[in-house]
């Protein structure tokens, strides 16, 4: 049995901390900053360690085991680059200091560009978004900036696939450009003959997803990049998926202009809940004077004599820029975890780490292909999509499955993701999971879909043995709790 959680803790009286005597005189705090309907919790250090060590336990983690968030990407992380992100000198400064005092971190974020660039093939990075969304939104606005740039002001038409990743569409729109969807083929690709319509003047480009959130690489990406470049757009990259493609393909040398990349993802830095991110931006030369400002260059070279007041690295602004979209310089603690994750791994160590995505999600594929339907029948790349459904088991749906793979003590994948796979289960057992872990999840996925046929309400009424059990998701939409009340237990 999993014991009770017990919210209200506080007994009157009770005390955790002892605060010393006053060595100032002391002063009534001001009225309007009391409130009387905010009782402070009477609890002893004890208390409030075990209940918080309680509901730690109660939390799955990538620490804890397989986490294969298809789109996602929750990999293990190294704990060396929490170590040097801890470092005294990185947690230590303000990002107000002058720059003669910052050497060392501007440092690593000039050389952190410096291998963004080798690894994607772009001409000039700014690691000044803040996550992968916003990434997107500052690609589209340097795209839209660059064709206003030329007076093309009648150009307002984003392309979008449906495999694309879903904030695609919302980067576009709130920029202020027209979104048009571009259906798959039957492989999985982006439709060749639904984009020619859209090949005119109006075109600003299209985004693409590639691997795609099916997990497979576009068959067409090269003709692609050439019928929107001919017709006088951009390509922009969605490169939340790099991870499959790092050491191997370079993705401004197939025709893709602009990419963010997602730090947090590909280059490994713990960002379940919502955060921490980084989605530095990459561009080939014609649009790097576009780049969002400031961004980091080297004034001078190591070898020159500098003046002694002249800092090696400094800040500059792109003539044209769209200026600034993030306050200070970025997400500065993710930069120094995926430095030192790309320093560690070295060239080979980061083409070894897509080949191991990509080999351990085939592998997992060929596991239960046989029994998961399989929507698109090709080799996938870092992640894959089945579909949560059986013939023999007509009342068994994804979420079914996702919920009893929790009885499991293991995390369920993505579901229903992308939306145009019915019952979509997408997949992404990331490079850092063993042989031996694939398997065992891979054993789990087929034992539930033998349960789905032998004993369906099993799946039905999963979760049975988690903290809480399976939710009214409709309810819980519509009658939102956003926090805690003593009156509402």
């Amino acid at each position: 049995m999993t014991e009770p959680l017990i919210f209200e803790l506080s007994i009157p009286g009770r005390k955790g901390v002892r605060l010393p005597e006053l060595d100032v005189p002391e002063s009534e705090l001001p009225a309007d900053l009391l409130r009387d309907d905010l009782p402070l919790p009477e609890v002893s250090e004890v208390d409030v360690v075990r209940h918080y060590l309680r509901l730690s336990q109660l939390n799955y983690a990538v620490d804890k085991g397989i986490y294969p968030l298809g789109s996602c990407t929750m990999k293990y992380n190294p704990k060396i680059n929490e170590v040097a992100a801890r470092l005294p000198g990185f947690v230590g400064i303000h990002p107000l200091q002058d720059e003669l005092t910052v050497q060392g971190a501007l440092y690593l974020m000039y050389h952190l560009q410096e291998q963004l660039k080798a690894i994607s093939g772009f001409d000039a990075i700014s690691l000044q978004p803040a996550a992968g969304a916003h990434g997107e939104l500052t690609g589209v606005l340097i795209m839209r900036k660059y064709h206003l740039d030329r007076g093309e002001t009648q150009r307002d038409t984003m392309l979008i696939p449906d495999s694309a990743h879903g904030t695609n569409p919302a980067s576009t729109s709130m920029s202020g450009l027209r979104v048009v969807e571009i259906p798959s083929d039957a492989r999985g690709n982006v439709d060749l003959e639904a984009m020619k319509a859209y090949m005119n003047e109006r075109l600003i480009g299209i985004m693409i997803t590639n691997p795609n959130t099916l997990g497979l690489f576009d068959e067409n990406l090269e003709a692609i990049c050439q019928m929107v470049h001919e017709a006088g757009g951009l390509v922009y990259g969605d490169g939340a998926n790099m991870n499959a493609l790092m050491g191997i393909m370079r993705p401004a040398e197939i025709g893709i202009d602009v990419m963010h990349f997602n730090l947090h993802k590909t280059f490994s830095t713990p960002h379940g809940g919502g955060g921490p991110g980084s989605g530095p931006v990459g561009v080939v030369a014609k649009l790097a004077d576009f780049l969002p400002a400031p961004i980091v260059v080297k004034e001078v070279d190591a070898e020159e004599e500098a003046e002694e007041e002249a800092p090696l690295y400094t800040f500059y602004d792109p003539p044209k820029s769209i200026g600034r979209v993030k306050s200070f310089w970025g997400h500065f603690s993710v930069m120094i975890k995926a430095y030192t994750y790309i320093r560690m791994l070295g060239d080979e160590g980061v083409r070894r780490a897509a080949e191991y995505a990509v080999l351990n999600a085939n592998y997992l594929l060929s596991r239960i292909r046989d029994v998961y339907p399989l929507p698109y029948d090709r080799i996938c790349k870092h992640e894959f999509v089945v579909e949560g459904r059986f013939e023999d088991a007509p009342g068994v749906r994804a979420l079914d499955i996702a919920k009893r793979l929790i009885d499991y003590g293991v995390h369920p994948p993505t579901n229903y993701f992308p939306l145009i796979v019915h019952e979509a289960l997408m997949i992404e057992p990331t490079e850092t999971e063993s042989k031996q872990e694939v398997d065992r999840y891979a054993d789990i996925l087929l034992k539930i879909a033998e349960e789905a046929k032998t004993d369906p309400d099993l799946l039905h009424e999963a979760p049975h043995n988690a903290p809480v059990r399976r939710l009214d998701e409709v309810y819980a939409a519509r009658q939102k709790i956003l926090r805690y009340r003593r009156d509402q237990q």
